[in-house]
């Protein structure tokens, strides 16, 4: 179960894939869809990189990481109230580490995926702006439950969904990170370039 609940994580944030290029051409839930394709598909054909070539493997999903995700979205979502008093190099800082540490993670986490079906389910959205912060949502059937994760995707100013946070099974990674952060805060006199140098 917990390397089922790895994979979840990993394709719920990785699964809004180069469709983002399209800008509004697409949906978010469309995007997703078109993305999840996409990131399987770069999976499979980069996995027998991983035993023999982890640098190489790794490259691959951060090459497709790199197009979807705003790291610095994340980092801000992250740092939450303390983004307010982070400069612009030490939210670089942390988005640069959330990039490398994230990859690896979801890299790894992806390698398991055995086929399961993936379904997206309709967006409960109350917003009709359409350039509003969505949530995607979708569930992964197979075994004896079905587990539902959710994404939160917005508009950068290039008019492209990105994605910025993501929770599974009710579990906020935004918020969690977040009080991993706030401890280390607590831990470091609120020194931020020190809880960077710790985050792990």
């Amino acid at each position: 179960m917990k390397s089922l609940n790895k994979f979840l994580v990993a394709l719920a944030f990785l699964g809004t894939l180069p469709a983002l290029s399209y800008g509004q051409q697409y949906t978010a839930v469309e995007t997703a869809e078109i993305g999840v394709r996409d990131l399987l598909s770069t999976v499979q054909e980069s996995r027998g990189l991983f035993l023999t070539d982890r640098d190489g493997y790794f490259g691959a999903i951060e090459e497709v990481l790199n197009s979807i995700v705003d790291f610095n979205a994340v980092a801000v979502v992250v740092m939450n109230r303390y983004a307010e008093s982070a400069s612009d190099a030490q939210k670089d800082r942390f988005a640069a580490i959330l990039r490398a540490t994230l990859t690896r993670f979801y890299g790894a986490s992806l390698v398991s995926y055995e086929g399961q079906e993936l379904a997206f389910l309709p967006s409960t959205n109350a917003d009709t702006d359409p350039r509003a912060d969505t949530i995607v949502r979708m569930e992964l059937r197979g075994g004896d439950t079905n587990l539902e994760l959710q994404y939160q995707m917005f508009l950068n100013e290039n008019n492209e969904w990105k994605l910025k946070n993501l929770s599974l099974v009710g579990i906020n990674l935004g918020r969690q990170y977040f009080t991993q952060f706030s401890a280390l805060m607590s831990q470091n006199d609120d020194d931020i370039d020190a809880v960077l140098d710790n985050w792990k």
